[in-house]
C-alpha cells in the first residue's frame, strides 16, 4: 500500500474514532474491518491499489466488479480509498452510497474533529511515555520554559497543533496527526 493511502486511511480512522478489528490483504488492496468504540456498527475501509490500466485511474468496471463481490448488507458504512478514480467510478460509488477518498477527495472533517483526534492521540502517547497525562504545562517534564527547548516530540507537536488550529491550517493539522500516529513510543 502506498504511503499516501496508508496515511489517509490512518487519518480517517483516527478522526472518526475507528478501531481496526481485522485487516485482510487481497491481490489489489487491503480491507480494514473497523468499528467505533461502544458501537456494534461494522465499517469497511477498502484501500485499492492503482488499476492496472494505462491511465492509473481506478475505473468503473473495476468498481462494478468489487461492488458485485461485496456483501453491502454486512457493513453499516463502506469507504473506498484509492489514489485516483474515474468520474464514472466515483459516480457508481456515490450511487451505491459508498464513500470515496482519493488524492483529490478527502472527507470533510471540522477542525474540532481534527483537534479531538489529535488530543486523544497525544494523551495516549503521554500516558505510554510518561505514565500520565499532564493537566498543566508545568506537569510536562520534557519542556523547559527557560530555553524553549523541546526534549519531547509529542510536546512539540502538541504546541504546534494549537498554533495550526488557531490559524485554521487544516493541512498542517493533518500532518501533525500523521506524525503523532507514526510515533513508536
Amino acid at each position: 500500500m502506498s504511503e499516501e493511502l496508508s496515511e489517509k486511511t490512518k487519518l480517517i480512522m483516527a478522526i472518526r474514532g475507528y478501531e481496526t478489528e481485522k485487516e485482510k490483504k487481497w491481490s489489489n488492496g487491503i480491507d480494514f474491518i473497523a468499528s467505533k468504540e461502544g458501537s456494534e456498527n461494522k465499517i469497511l475501509l477498502r484501500v485499492l491499489m492503482d488499476d492496472k490500466s494505462r491511465t492509473g485511474f481506478i475505473g468503473v468496471n473495476t468498481i462494478k466488479k468489487l461492488i458485485k463481490n461485496l456483501d453491502q448488507e454486512e457493513y453499516d458504512e463502506i469507504i473506498f480509498i484509492g489514489k485516483r478514480f474515474t468520474n464514472a467510478a466515483t459516480k457508481e460509488l456515490n450511487q451505491k452510497e459508498i464513500e470515496v477518498v482519493s488524492e483529490n477527495i478527502m472527507p470533510f472533517h471540522k477542525n474540532a474533529e481534527f483537534f479531538l483526534a489529535i488530543q486523544n492521540c497525544i494523551d495516549k502517547l503521554c500516558q505510554v511515555k510518561c505514565d500520565k497525562i499532564p493537566e498543566t504545562e508545568a506537569d510536562c517534564k520534557d519542556y523547559s520554559r527557560k530555553d524553549g527547548d523541546y526534549k519531547c516530540d509529542v510536546r512539540r507537536i502538541s504546541d504546534d497543533v494549537l498554533f495550526h488550529l488557531n490559524h485554521g491550517w487544516k493541512s498542517l493539522l493533518s500532518n501533525d496527526l500523521i506524525q503523532l500516529l507514526s510515533m513508536n513510543i
